[in-house]
């Protein structure tokens, strides 16, 4: 099954979108069910391959949870375990009530790190 998604916006919707670069709306992902992986992982893995190869570019805004599972007939926490592992690979970010974006580096994770890092040596040099 491939997902295909229009997404129709008027001006008002258009006003959440400020700052997102496009929206994702056409997704060449496929689950099969007969496969033994799980079908969090096969849409996990299509969806990397295709941040990757840069098809799903930086600041792309993807579908929501409840639009791609619907679209693939899968439960709605098969596609969230999927965006939350790739949330957590660094490759996806949460845009809030946006939904989420692909990220524009490849680990987040590691800036957060050097960040919390960077402000606990301020801190301590503040107290000196």
């Amino acid at each position: 099954m491939v997902a295909l998604l229009i997404i129709p916006l008027n001006p008002q919707q258009l006003n959440l979108l400020k700052g997102v670069n496009t929206v994702a709306t056409k997704l060449n992902v496929r689950v099969n069910r007969k496969r033994p992986e799980s079908m969090t992982r096969q849409i996990r893995e299509q969806l990397d391959a295709l941040i990757d190869a840069g098809t799903l570019a930086a600041g792309t805004l993807l579908p929501s949870e409840r639009e791609l599972a619907n679209t693939l007939d899968v439960a709605r926490n098969v596609v969230r375990g999927a965006y939350e592992q790739l949330m957590d690979m660094g490759k996806l970010r949460s845009e809030g009530r946006r939904g989420r974006s692909v990220s524009r580096s490849g680990n987040t994770t590691a800036k957060k790190r050097s960040t919390k890092t960077s402000k606990s040596s301020k801190t301590k040099s503040r107290k000196k």
